[in-house]
């Protein structure tokens, strides 16, 4: 009988890249559900389903919270809620590689204000143009308003960044984000209820709508709090410029969704924003985590 792998002997970068991989096919896969369940119920199973198992498995001793402890979680929820929500519904008519390629920009718009060189202009421009080159292609068929909902998920990206630093300060492990998690869909719940009540007369799709879970959130979380305790926030950060890449890989693979030169030299333009930053960024700075 084989033992099951221990993750803490695993080099950390290898963890990430698992990480990265894990949340893009699984982004790759909900789009798969979307004419059945629509994005919106996509996005409630994913968030339901993933908080059902972090509670069950963890039983956060909430009744002992403070009003702060709460406050924090809260603003967590409503951050992954926007955040997952409307990259789905970007989904519905930008190519994942895209997707991802504009949403990091959020991330990237934190960074560079966390870092306060110079030299950080160039990025930011660098990656500006990525993303202008994306909305001034009239011939991909890609609709402006689907690029518009991606930006919008980027910056829901930066806020969950910011939350999630402060869920980690004032709650131990990962009990605000089980938390976090129920009030995320709760809050996606008025727009998801009716497109996720198709698993009742279809079972099979909660299947889907747990594989969404597992691959987008439950895994990528395990792996990157393992690497994380082991690899700086820098290198974690140099690694997260691979994003737009990977998900252009699986949007390919499992969507065969192709991007056109126009497209693969944004992403390129982003990504290396994106590593550009991260080098010149202090330690200890926060991490652009890609849990979208």
């Amino acid at each position: 009988m084989s033992r099951p792998v221990d993750l803490h002997r695993l080099p950390p970068g290898l963890l990430v890249l698992g990480a990265i991989v894990s949340v893009q096919t699984g982004s790759a896969v909900a789009r798969t559900l979307f004419d059945d369940l629509g994005a919106a119920g996509v996005t409630l199973l994913r968030l339901a389903l993933s908080a059902v198992v972090l509670l069950v498995v963890l039983r956060p001793g909430v009744g002992a919270w403070s009003a702060r402890q709460w406050q924090a979680a809260g603003l967590l929820g409503g951050a992954m809620a926007g955040m997952n929500l409307v990259f789905y519904l970007s989904l519905r008519t930008v190519p994942l590689g895209v997707a991802v390629t504009v949403e990091f920009v959020g991330p990237l718009l934190l960074a560079l204000v966390q870092t306060r060189r110079a030299v950080d202009l160039l990025w930011a421009l660098l990656a500006a143009s990525g993303v202008v080159l994306l909305g001034l292609d009239t011939t991909s068929g890609v609709p402006v308003c689907g690029l518009v909902l991606a930006l919008v998920a980027g910056l829901f990206w930066a806020g969950y960044i910011l939350a999630s630093a402060r869920v980690g300060s004032v709650l131990p492990g990962l009990d605000g984000l089980a938390v976090a998690l129920c009030v995320a869909a709760v809050l996606v719940l008025p727009f998801g209820a009716d497109g996720a009540s198709a698993v009742l007369d279809r079972p099979a799709l909660l299947l889907g709508g747990l594989a969404v879970a597992v691959l987008s959130s439950l895994v990528p979380y395990g792996l990157e709090l393992t690497a994380l305790r082991r690899m700086p926030t820098r290198v974690f950060g140099i690694l997260m410029s691979l994003e737009p890449a990977a998900a252009a890989l699986a949007g390919l693979v499992v969507l065969s969704q192709t991007l056109g030169a126009r497209e693969v030299v944004a992403l390129a333009l982003v990504s290396l924003a994106s590593l550009g930053v991260t080098l010149g960024r202090r330690e200890g700075a926060l991490p652009a985590q890609p849990l979208e």
